[in-house]
């Protein structure tokens, strides 16, 4: 494409000025619609999530992990492997009153990819 010129540039830049200043309209209008709702009500910073609607990825990892506690001492074993009493583990996978860490819930997933492809990593 050749080097514009003169009007024909000034109109391609001015075409490009009015599609700036219309995203740019449309991004104030999201701003001041969002700005108007009411604040969220988050729990505080830095507090462990509960168990519930909210925590849809924790429940399906659980619901995935409760086929493998067939065998008489199948919690424990895995309790021992997370580091964690085997009340907490009741806690997080039968009473669902708790979410694990991050450490804990990357070896829960890890233990769950395991037993379905038919390996014991306890």
């Amino acid at each position: 494409m050749g080097r514009m010129r003169g009007p024909a540039r000034l109109n391609e830049l001015g075409g490009l000025a009015e599609g700036l200043m219309e995203m740019a309209e449309d991004g104030l209008r999201a701003l001041s619609s969002l700005q108007r709702k009411k604040p969220d009500r988050r729990p505080k910073r830095f507090l462990t999530l509960r168990p519930g609607p909210a925590t849809p990825v924790w429940n399906e990892l659980v619901r995935s992990a409760a086929p493998f506690f067939r065998r008489r001492g199948d919690k424990v074993k895995l309790a021992r492997l997370l580091g964690i009493s085997r009340q907490r583990l009741h806690q997080l996978m039968v009473a669902k009153t708790a979410c694990a860490d991050a450490e804990r819930t990357l070896l829960l997933l890890a233990w769950v990819n395991a037993r379905r492809s038919g390996r014991n990593w306890t």
